[in-house]
């Protein structure tokens, strides 16, 4: 056995040698044992078909971020380009996003070759939502991670896919208690909850301001034991795996949070930097070379806080950040007429809220433009510095631990 219950058609030879060394617990969700490393879901298409089918082929769980994915298929963005604002520029590029998701969700298939796990990570705060979680659904997508808001609706959107693993995002142990209880009056518990820290994760923040980031409720020490009592207490304890998020980077890092009750770990950066992630290469730079001193924290567009590296654009937007807000007011129409957040800032004119078109800065970050791109970042090292390496690098490194590497 090279570890307790792993299943190793699920896992290449390769990364079983590298778990059975490691003494750490393999992940078990959907009947499946695991490596116990998730890639994070990014947006806007940092993590594709490239970054989550080869994540998965190790023998992760590879995830794919559904927000505008139609910007990695020339064709699908020359059938958008050049819409006129408005409701058939909208009904025409939510349909080619969901041409995309298909598409990634096929190739992402190719690249895994059946091992490990795909997920599809949706954000509950965007418009298309469900119809982004049901067409992911039909394409036979392994799991739907769903975060920036709770998704008490996913049992309903999923009740004919009982075999679909599904997998919120909450930060809390009081949130994860409202949760369970709600989809158990729909016959159904998550197969995995990601406890994500909002002081260490980095993008969208599952925090209500800035100043509640240190909230002590938040820290895994605190968190992770809170869960697993509340499963344990419930009787739920072995149908659920919490996977820990947010500032990690080593072996090290796995092993405590294992100890403190985790199942597993997801991490974002980390893979975003690595030679396989779909994000151009500036990008991969810009995050690979930004230092603590460069992490920013604001209030995101979606009126949540959220991290990002100190570019000249988030730098300059945020001197004259409280001229925007003083005069925001609704704009009566969206320039970009897509699947975008239920409620913006800068659309919906509310003042506090980032005045900035979300889609816009981040389209940017995905074509390096280092200039005008908004660039997410966790807050923690990397695992290799400022070198870009290989997912397959990168996932061995984090099932190494730190004396057998000085070796």
């Amino acid at each position: 056995m090279i570890a307790p219950g792993v299943v190793s058609d699920n896992i290449p030879r390769t990364s079983t040698d590298w778990l059975r060394s490691s003494g750490l617990k393999a992940l078990r969700v959907g009947g499946k044992a695991l490596l116990p490393i998730v890639q994070g879901g990014m947006g806007i298409g940092i993590s594709g078909h490239k970054l989550a089918g080869t994540v998965a082929a190790l023998g992760g769980v590879g995830t794919l971020s559904s927000v505008d994915l139609r910007r990695h298929h020339p064709d699908l963005m020359d059938k958008t380009r050049d819409l006129t604002p408005g409701t058939d520029a909208k009904d025409g590029i939510n349909a080619a996003n969901l041409i995309a998701i298909e598409r990634e969700i096929g190739a992402a298939r190719a690249v895994s070759g059946g091992k490990g796990l795909l997920a599809i990570n949706v954000m509950r705060a965007v418009t298309e939502y469900a119809s982004s979680v049901t067409r992911a659904l039909e394409c036979g997508i392994d799991a739907v991670v769903v975060g920036a808001g709770l998704p008490l609706d996913l049992p309903d959107l999923a009740k004919d896919h009982p075999g679909t693993l599904l997998i919120p995002i909450l930060s809390d142990a009081r949130g994860v208690q409202l949760l369970v209880k709600k989809w158990e009056r729909k016959k159904r518990l998550p197969d995995a909850i990601v406890i994500e820290h909002p002081r260490l994760a980095g993008g969208h923040l599952g925090a209500a301001k800035v100043a509640d980031l240190n909230d002590p409720r938040f820290d895994f020490e605190n968190v992770l034991p809170q869960v697993r009592q509340f499963l344990k207490d419930a009787g739920i304890e072995k149908d659920i795996a919490i996977i820990a998020a947010g500032g990690i980077s080593s072996y090290e890092d796995i092993a405590r949070l294992q100890n403190l009750g985790a199942s597993a770990v997801q991490l974002g950066t980390a893979f975003a930097v690595t030679h396989e992630s779909d994000a151009h290469a500036a990008f991969k730079q810009v995050l690979a070379e930004a230092t603590p001193e460069d992490m920013l924290e604001f209030t995101s567009v979606a009126g949540l806080p959220a991290r990002a590296v100190g570019t000249p654009w988030l730098r300059a937007y945020l001197k004259i950040e409280p001229k925007l807000q003083a005069v925001a007011h609704a704009k009566s129409r969206c320039t970009k007429s897509f699947d975008c957040l239920a409620q913006c800032g800068l659309r919906d004119g509310l003042p506090g809220w980032g005045q900035f078109c979300i889609d816009n800065q981040l389209a940017a970050a995905l074509r390096g433009d280092i200039k005008k791109g908004l660039f997410f970042r966790g807050s923690g090292p990397l695992p290799f510095g400022q070198q870009i390496r290989s997912v397959s690098e990168l996932v061995q490194r984090l099932l190494t631990p730190q004396s057998a590497l000085a070796v």
